[in-house]
């Protein structure tokens, strides 16, 4: 075994994650040494890759779970709002490294409406409604109701054709939206980081954590191809090594991450890069969620941009694997079941049969299946044109409830060691569009002492910080147009 080096801040995986906190910190703390640790070849070849994700710039704007209709029919933004809030801290970091040569914004960001797509009066009803109760929010003022025909064809040509419209449809129409590279920005961040003296180890992995007496932590850490284990201690590591995160702060063995577990979920998507149709296009347009689907379940046709190529994706299905990771093992699952957690999980089993028979009934879907879930959106839709392709595993929050003995989660949860010397991430909704706002929440956790400190450098950042945009309408629309010309999005004047 070499000599054990060592490092102020470990990062394990190499995805949006990871990349964001690794830039923060090396504009923050830039004599901090930072080794970055990635189990494959490649930067965001897991859960940021382009193909493993919606590439969708999730702000709400087209989610509809996130606008549940409440009982008394009334619409329920709030998680909308939070969510935009937390992507717009997320979109003026980009513009602030576009503006300082971090990034180049053209490689991985591109100006795309997202757009909400309802049939049948009554829902029509709900999305007319849904506008109206956004309409009064700076941050999805400028939303569009398109509920003519001719209106609705001439945004998207491809869903129109074919279509019967004696059925009512309505849009939700935000102009405003993004189709965002995850693995395209993740690389420009770690480059950043390494050009300025970060360290990067890739096709190795963490076998092992364990204590210093000094606080700090030791790491085992294998060399994948060769077999050899090297020693690293850190003062502060970070695990956002995103399905195989639950697995490494469990080898940790800190007290926070005691009955928590995961259920993965797997995804399946059809696309096309046909010409006629990505002309045909111009938008990401989600559906309603299906019975028993998870939250970000509901079906999105999406116009993307990946590698310089256009490209329709139609999705997701649901797939199961005991792996967490696309790259992981069959034995991920019942590897990561201890005794702290065999409760959590057994809880969930009672609870979540719905959502088990929506994962049985989309593992039996054939191609010809799924090509007719596309013709609900694109009633021309021809098998031909469409291959499958495999997209990532999500590992879901499972948490300790004392009444349920454990609850299942679909969103993003930061756990981090009493002492801050340790912090991961569990789960991946929103996640990669609010990498910003969640590692911020990191640097508050971990370094109190020095996080007051930190406070204008990270306002140069993120202008807004500290401010509710949706409250503060002025503020939203100078920020706004600062970061859509510093993005790229709009013309310069």
């Amino acid at each position: 075994m070499s000599k054990v080096a060592a490092a102020d801040v470990v990062l394990v995986g190499a995805g949006i994650m990871s990349a964001t906190l690794g830039a923060l910190l090396r504009r923050l703390e830039p004599d901090w040494s930072i080794t970055l640790i990635e189990r494959l070849d490649a930067v965001a070849a897991e859960s940021s890759g382009p193909w493993n994700n919606a590439g969708t710039g999730h702000s709400a704007l087209c989610e509809m779970n996130y606008t549940p209709q409440l009982p008394d029919g009334s619409i329920d933004i709030t998680k909308a709002v939070f969510v935009n809030e937390q992507f717009q801290v997320t979109r003026q970091f980009w513009a602030w490294a576009a503006e300082n040569g971090i990034l180049t914004p053209r490689n991985f960001l591109n100006a795309v409406p997202h757009v909400s797509f309802v049939r049948g009066a009554e829902r029509v009803e709900y999305l007319r409604r849904r506008q109206q109760a956004l309409a009064h929010n700076p941050l999805f003022a400028r939303t569009e109701l398109i509920d003519d025909p001719d209106e609705f064809a001439c945004r998207l040509p491809f869903m129109a054709a074919g279509r019967d419209f004696a059925e009512p449809v309505a849009l939700n129409w935000a102009a405003d939206g993004t189709d965002v590279d995850f693995g395209a920005l993740s690389a420009q961040l770690i480059g950043f980081c390494v050009r300025n003296g970060a360290s990067a180890l890739f096709g190795h992995e963490v076998r092992a954590l364990s204590r210093k007496s000094d606080g700090g932590w030791s790491l085992t850490v294998r060399n994948r191809r060769t077999g050899e284990n090297r020693k690293l201690n850190a003062k502060f590591v970070f695990v956002g090594a995103g399905g195989d995160a639950l697995t490494v702060l469990q080898k940790s063995g800190i007290a926070e991450v005691k009955g928590f577990a995961g259920f993965p979920i797997g995804g399946r998507f059809l696309r096309t890069d046909n010409p006629a149709l990505t002309a045909a296009h111009r938008a990401k347009v989600y559906g309603v969620p299906a019975p028993g689907a998870p939250p970000l379940g509901a079906l999105h046709l999406d116009l993307r941009f990946v590698n310089g190529r256009e490209w329709l994706v139609f999705g997701p299905y649901a797939g199961w694997s005991p792996k967490f990771l696309k790259h992981g093992h069959v034995t991920d699952l019942p590897r990561s079941v201890k005794p702290d957690n065999l409760v959590s999980m057994l809880g969930v089993g009672v609870t979540q049969l719905t959502l088990l028979r929506y994962l049985i009934g989309q593992l039996r879907l054939t191609k010809p299946d799924r090509v007719a879930k596309l013709r609900e959106f694109a009633p021309s839709a021809v098998d031909s044109d469409w291959e499958p392709t495999v997209a990532g595993q999500r590992v879901q929050v499972i948490r300790r409830d004392r009444s349920k003995g454990g609850v299942l989660e679909f969103n993003t949860t930061v756990l981090n060691s009493a002492d801050g010397s340790m912090a991961g991430l569990l789960g991946g909704s929103p996640g990669a569009s609010t990498a910003v706002p969640i590692m911020l929440d990191v640097l508050a956790r971990c370094f109190r002492q020095r996080y007051q400190s930190w406070l204008p450098a990270l306002k140069e950042m993120v202008p807004s910080l500290g401010a509710e945009l949706s409250r503060e309408p002025a503020l939203y629309d100078e920020v706004w147009s600062w970061g859509s010309k510093a993005l790229q999005l709009v013309a310069a004047s």
